[in-house]
């Protein structure tokens, strides 16, 4: 499918042509027709049922429940590759990070939690209804006082005859008013299995599956955001919230995997992030070529061109990026900060492009018409969650000197 086309200027100061985007990094040259074919199929789907929701949806602060049906009949909640799922992850985002968030949490996180950790027997009831899209997944690993810090949760399991009771208070919970299971990251107390090094650090940290409807499982919805309007974010209440044996994830163990959970997570932002980035630049671009001002367009200004040029490169580089990380993953040699890295890079870029074209666009970037300041909102968000941009440096920097700065 060919870019969107734009006026661009000529000689002329008033004469317009309508030509497509120059790609100078041939980028659809660097996929397969396969993953061309998905991409597109996904686009399409994204601007004849996503976007005629966005607008209103994020002015009124919610999720529209009834994508949940229609992104599982598009096929997005299936296991995908991760060009593929990087691709969905653009294409989402190009609408709202909400949308993208959603799946997200859903494909990468919980998904992941139960393939990674769970028992075959887990992994043949819970993966198939929630690829069919019948039963949401939703993911709590962060509280209201450990974000940065999650080997300091305080939710506790504690172990009865039965299985385990579960207590304590969740933050940030995407999809979990709505989801069929959330995936718990609780710490283990008064357990066999929980060694005398544990108790002093994260290694008892353990993932449960709890259904929705569990008695003591109360999630409430977050209201009053400024950034993430249309995402489903929740609170978790657990009190004396009891489940079966069989809904611990058995291979779970500690801190670690959690974060390897997440990793899944912060590569799909890679992607997303640049979706946000082109869709912003597309925005300003096609606005400074048909905005007149001091009798010709904005566009042909030099400092108008100088911001072009500048978010055009930072679109190309986080595109790039995000598939040499692809690539990289398909071979099973992505290191995690590598995804660090990416995440690092490419929300800082997209920051920059969302705020860049509010400059141009003037007074018309503060209405819900246009779409660069709702992503620079939500880019804010993006900056501090799955991990924020200190914590991705810090993780950076301790790769490249041998030095772990989170400690002292």
């Amino acid at each position: 499918m060919p870019l969107p086309s734009v006026a661009l200027i000529l000689e002329r100061p008033m004469t317009i042509l309508t030509r497509p985007i120059p790609d100078y990094s041939h980028f659809d040259t660097l996929l397969s027709e396969s993953e061309l074919t998905l991409r597109d199929r996904v686009r399409s789907f994204v601007r004849a049922t996503v976007l005629p929701l966005v607008a209103d949806c994020y002015e009124r602060g919610v999720f529209p429940r009834e994508l949940v049906d229609a992104c599982a009949e598009a096929g997005l909640f299936e296991h995908h590759g991760p060009v593929e799922a990087g691709l969905i992850a653009f294409e989402l985002e190009r609408a709202d990070a909400g949308v993208r968030s959603m799946v997200s949490v859903h494909a990468h996180l919980a998904q992941s939690a139960i393939r990674f950790f769970g028992s075959p027997a887990q992994q043949a009831s819970y993966l198939p209804r929630m690829e069919r899209g019948e039963t949401i997944g939703a993911f709590s690993l962060t509280e209201p006082a450990h974000g940065s810090d999650p080997g300091g949760l305080e939710v506790t399991a504690k172990r009865t005859a039965s299985g385990y009771v579960l207590d304590g208070q969740k933050k940030w919970a995407t999809n979990a008013t709505f989801a069929g299971v959330t995936v718990i990251w609780a710490r283990l107390v008064d357990d066999d299995e929980v060694s005398p090094g544990d108790r002093d650090g994260a290694g008892a940290i353990r993932a449960f599956l709890v259904d929705a409807g569990t008695p003591g499982f109360r999630p409430v919805a977050i209201h009053r955001k400024l950034s993430f309007r249309m995402s489903a974010s929740s609170e978790i209440f657990l009190e004396q919230c009891e489940i079966p044996l069989t809904n611990r994830l058995p291979g779970a163990r500690g801190l670690g995997h959690a974060l390897k959970c997440l990793n899944e997570a912060r590569y799909g932002i890679v992607w997303g992030v640049a979706g946000a980035a082109e869709a912003c630049f597309e925005e300003a671009l096609t606005h400074g070529a048909s905005r007149v001002q001091f009798g010709r367009p904005i566009a042909g200004f030099q400092m108008t061109q100088s911001k072009l040029a500048t978010m055009y490169a930072s679109v190309v580089r986080s595109k790039l990026l995000a598939l040499h990380l692809a690539r990289l993953k398909e071979r099973g040699a992505l290191h995690h900060t590598d995804v660090s890295l990416g995440k690092l890079n490419n929300v800082r870029d997209a920051l920059d492009v969302a705020r860049t074209a509010r400059t141009i666009l003037g007074g018309i970037g503060i209405l819900d018409t246009t779409v660069s300041l709702r992503h620079a909102a939500n880019l804010e968000s993006e900056l501090t969650y799955e991990g924020t941009d200190e914590v991705h440096a810090l993780i950076i920097g301790r790769h490249l000197t041998g030095l772990d700065a989170f400690r002292g």
